[in-house]
């Protein structure tokens, strides 16, 4: 069963002030770290959904063996992309399942996405969600068969609600770690960002 990543890495990043994706994070950006992150996920494909700072992001950012999708509406917010995202998916893609992925989160492990992987493998079912502690977290699984669905929603909100409308979807995957944190602000940037090694 083949996985697709689809990393949302669209936003226009209003609470930080400046575009997140280049925001420098070890030897390279966040967006180049998280991507570096996917490389090591259990998945056949990887695809980014950009939008704003889209030229900056491509000049920037090594997107080696990275499908890219251009999400022209991308100030509607995460629906926005994920729309896209999956549109491009549909048209170009074999894969079975997109893993859908958050562009500001750089602490994901590959761990994490194996077990998703490997309970989605296991058990069919057609949404894999990480539970930390006692939260739904990302990235998500999801299964072509729900991609329309995803795609009919609007706004700045993604899938969860619909989701949560419809539990018998859902195979829950716990984890005793908390859930992955965004980088929204400057003080995410302060406390989430690599420090480098003491000399």
């Amino acid at each position: 069963m083949r996985v697709a990543a689809l990393v949302l890495a669209a936003g226009g990043s209003r609470r930080l002030g400046r575009p997140k994706q280049l925001e420098p994070w070890g030897r390279t950006t966040l967006l180049g770290h998280v991507l570096d992150q996917v490389r090591r996920f259990p998945v056949e494909e990887i695809w980014v959904v950009l939008g704003a700072e889209a030229d900056r992001v491509l000049e920037q950012v090594d997107l080696d063996g990275v499908g890219v999708v251009e999400n022209p509406e991308w100030a509607e917010g995460i629906a926005s992309s994920l729309r896209a995202g999956l549109d491009a998916l549909t048209r170009l893609s074999k894969a079975d399942a997109a893993l859908i992925v958050i562009g500001d989160q750089p602490e994901i492990e590959p761990s994490v996405v194996e077990r998703l992987v490997d309970e989605y493998r296991r058990s069919r079912g057609p949404v894999v969600i990480p539970k930390y502690r006692y939260v739904w977290g990302n990235p998500v699984l999801v299964d072509r068969s729900l991609w329309p669905r995803l795609m009919s929603l609007g706004g700045d909100e993604g899938a969860r609600r619909l989701f949560q409308a419809h539990p018998e979807w859902v195979r829950e995957v716990w984890f005793e770690t908390l859930p992955p944190r965004d980088v929204d602000t400057e003080a995410d940037v302060e406390e989430l960002r690599p420090r480098p090694p003491f000399a």
